[in-house]
């Protein structure tokens, strides 16, 4: 079995999709049709499954990750109640929880190793 390392490179996506969604966060009134429940739901556990998914590559580890990203959520939802128009809510942070831990489980799990790969890592050893 394989596992992913850290690569510095994913945190510029995950920086990008922090500040996409602090700049959403920060509109009274968000580009397209108005969201509600359960639309609103799904935008928050998909962009905190990008979010968790970018923070688990950049640091490889899914703990960190999930750690970075429901700090970030919860933030942005205490953010998002002073914008006027604008209003947190715990159901919100709970459904970036849970694609925060998605996303960085995704990125961080053990994949198993093809035979080819596994005979090429023998013989790259030696």
């Amino acid at each position: 079995m394989t596992r992913l390392g850290s690569r510095p490179a994913w945190w510029l996506p995950a920086l990008l999709v922090m500040a996409v969604i602090w700049w959403l966060s920060s509109s009274a009134d968000t580009p397209g049709p108005p969201l509600v429940h359960p639309l609103d739901w799904a935008a928050h556990f998909t962009a905190y499954l990008t979010l968790g998914f970018c923070l688990g590559r950049a640091t490889g580890r899914c703990g960190l990750a999930l750690v970075l990203a429901v700090w970030f959520g919860a933030l942005d939802e205490v953010h998002q109640a002073f914008v006027p128009g604008r209003e947190a809510g715990i159901t919100d942070w709970f459904f970036d929880l849970a694609g925060a831990w998605l996303g960085a489980w995704l990125a961080t799990r053990r994949l198993p190793q093809r035979r080819g790969e596994e005979a090429a890592g023998v013989e790259a050893a030696r």
